[in-house]
């Protein structure tokens, strides 16, 4: 998360933004933009070499998804970047599976990412693999789902997934471990 806001400025602006403040949405813009580059640089680094979906692409779709939370009361930067990586999760879900309706011929709607590219074929079946993994591991322990989304969707750090999680840097390192281990069991039995 960016070090040049302090916690207390961005949370203040969500705060004020909650209560309808536009100037604080267009002071907390920029610094959310980054944030979400970087998140989503992060994800699209693990593609595989010429893919063709966009950085720029992920962020304009989660930050207008993010925009758009009414209904949300932000607490505090941690609890927006958490939200952040799960909206980012979604919007990547959702076009690979769209990827792969297409590529089965299926006449589905496309979210607005598929405009960008195609993500490939093998990429798309190990994300979905992944998520549907991942709910399943969600209901035998939600907080190591929630580290991995948050690591692995999010691209958080040790240090911003415990901040998030409100535990212990050495709890993630802990419940990080675990996960990855579990989920590969899960991926690589089908189960």
């Amino acid at each position: 998360m960016s070090s040049s806001s302090s916690t207390s400025d961005i949370t203040g602006l969500l705060i004020d933004w909650c209560e309808g403040d536009q100037d604080a949405l267009e002071a907390l813009a920029p610094i959310v933009e980054k944030e979400l580059r970087r998140l989503a640089h992060h994800y699209l680094q693990q593609e595989h070499p010429g893919h063709t979906l966009q950085t720029t692409a992920v962020i304009n779709e989660a930050y207008l998804r993010l925009i758009n939370q009414n209904r949300v009361r932000w607490q505090n930067r941690a609890h927006f970047y958490g939200i952040a990586a799960r909206i980012m999760r979604r919007i990547l879900l959702n076009y690979a599976r769209d990827q792969k309706r297409i590529k089965r011929g299926g006449g589905a709607l496309q979210v607005s990412l598929s405009e960008v590219g195609i993500m490939t074929s093998e990429k798309s079946s190990e994300l979905i693999a992944l998520d549907e993994a991942l709910e399943r591991l969600a209901i035998i322990d939600e907080r190591k789902a929630r580290v991995v989304e948050l690591r692995y969707f999010g691209g958080l750090s040790v240090e911003e997934t415990a901040e998030v999680l409100n535990v212990s840097e050495a709890t993630i390192n802990r419940e990080w471990k675990m996960a990855r281990a579990m989920l590969a069991r899960e991926i690589r039995h089908g189960v």
